[in-house]
């Protein structure tokens, strides 16, 4: 989509025509294409059959919101989940009045920032994206270089938030010099001076986080979603957290040494499986999370915990292990066809095998459920047999 096409979509003259495609029940199908055509102008009945498809997938993210915003495929996609969002827009508004959004992209984070009541100015590299997020905010979002914007912004007091792009043309990076804005002008807005707080992915190596910053692992309705490194007022040197649908896992910092323990022994009927959230292991909080619930890694090194209570908690699925099998590929197919077990969800931890082709040459058929899971213990590798707990 161009700027001119950009600035028409996001006008009073594009309503009917964005109505027509949201009434569409397929906007990819070359009859809702031939319909807008008749319409407006190819690019024109293009572009409002692309928002009429991307507001449906925005639903997951924005709930209800989603069917008055505008958006780019991958703007959607980097953009922060509201729940996520409205989180941060909080606790920003316990230390600062007014943020800058550099790299706002369509303005999700921009838009909770203004619910919190801030002060939101928003900075966007490309005119196209900055054009629809002015509509989705409805003022004006600047335009043009981050760290050439924020040298003019810059103020006593002023918070800043902070996305770098992470894709390049081979897919998303890790390589810190492949960032946009660059990794040294991140960490310059984390020098502790003002409110900041820095969006990454869930995957940043845990070796570039600088010590003095706090680090947020956030997962939500189940996938870990981001890391956001905060630093100013509000935000702990050094401390590690695991945000779990908003609840809060919080350790020490990283240096202080961990010595936990392994179980040696857990009884089938009895025992229960802690499986911890994506955003616990990412965080390296497991042992955190085992000594709150007063369990055992299974194995050195393997996420998966066990006791003999079930202890609820948001920060971890729970199973009742139900029966013990010995990691033999002809042992589990034999258990499989035996029990009748159509439905197979596998799931493993330091095991060196594909679940879904593990899966295929197990060859489930029948009427049953199960899910197994595979791990190393103390006496070797085993599949464990599991019910979830409610």
């Amino acid at each position: 989509m161009d700027l001119a096409t950009a600035r028409w979509l996001t006008s009073p003259d594009a309503a009917a025509a964005l109505a027509a495609a949201t009434a569409e029940p397929d906007p990819g199908s070359l009859a809702a294409a031939t319909r807008l055509r008749a319409l407006v102008d190819p690019d024109q009945a293009a572009a409002v059959l692309n928002q009429a498809a991307l507001r449906r997938r925005a639903s997951a993210k924005f709930g209800p919101r989603a069917g008055s915003l505008f958006l780019t495929p991958d703007a959607l996609e980097q953009a922060t989940r509201a729940p996520v969002a409205a989180r941060r827009a909080v606790r920003f508004a316990r230390v600062t009045d007014a943020v800058v959004d550099l790299g706002c992209g369509i303005g999700a984070d921009a838009l909770a920032l203004v619910d919190a009541g801030l002060d939101v100015i928003a900075v966007e590299r490309d005119p196209v994206t900055a054009e629809l997020a002015a509509a989705n905010l409805g003022r004006p979002v600047l335009v043009g270089d981050a760290e050439e914007h924020w040298r003019a912004l810059a103020s006593d007091g002023v918070g800043v938030f902070a996305d770098p792009a992470r894709r390049t043309a081979s897919g998303r990076t890790w390589r810190v010099e492949e960032l946009s804005p660059p990794w040294s002008f991140v960490e310059a807005l984390l020098a502790g001076d003002r409110p900041a707080c820095v969006k990454l992915g869930p995957g940043v190596p845990h070796a570039i986080i600088p010590d003095h910053v706090e680090a947020e692992w956030v997962s939500d309705g189940g996938t870990v979603v981001e890391c956001a490194l905060w630093a100013g007022p509000g935000a702990t040197h050094g401390r590690r957290v695991a945000v779990v649908d908003g609840a809060e896992l919080v350790g020490p910092s990283r240096l202080v040494p961990r010595t936990p323990g392994t179980s040696s022994a857990f009884t089938p009927g009895t025992s229960y499986l802690y499986e911890p959230d994506g955003a616990v292991v990412r965080a390296g909080l497991v042992d955190e999370f085992a000594r709150l619930v007063r369990a055992e890694r299974i194995a050195d090194g393997i996420a998966y915990l066990v006791a003999d209570w079930d202890m609820p908690t948001p920060f971890a699925t729970v199973f009742r292990i139900l029966e013990v099998l010995p990691y033999d590929e002809k042992t589990l197919r034999a258990w499989v066809r035996d029990q009748g077990v159509g439905t197979l969800e596998i799931k493993k931890r330091g095991i060196d095998v594909d679940p879904a082709e593990l899966r295929r040459r197990l060859k489930p058929k029948g009427r049953a459920s199960a899910t197994l899971v595979l791990t190393p213990t103390p006496e070797g590798a085993r599949a464990l047999v599991c019910a979830r707990v409610d």
